[in-house]
């Protein structure tokens, strides 16, 4: 059985900011087997989850989801004055 609200936010949620093209987010939840602290990576560019979740003991994942997202049109970049 889970229990709920017994987490800590340890890693604060970014917005994602692509600057171009099409972006894919990923959230994965994994089940710690014990209460051992998790660090934020130093980088996320390339991070391998497979690898994350080994030095971490984590088990599988148990849910995941992801959305993709582009940067809006007009959003930056060059603006025109009438």
């Amino acid at each position: 059985m889970f229990k709920t609200g017994t987490g800590r936010e340890l890693i604060r949620y970014e917005s994602p900011r692509p600057m171009m093209g099409i972006h894919r987010i990923v959230f994965m939840l994994f089940r710690q087997l014990g209460r051992n602290t998790v660090f934020e990576p130093d980088l996320r560019h390339n991070f391998s989850t497979r690898n994350f979740a080994e030095e971490y003991n984590l088990s599988l994942p148990v849910a995941a989801v992801y959305f993709n997202c582009q940067r809006e049109a007009g959003s930056g970049g060059r603006r025109f004055h009438n």
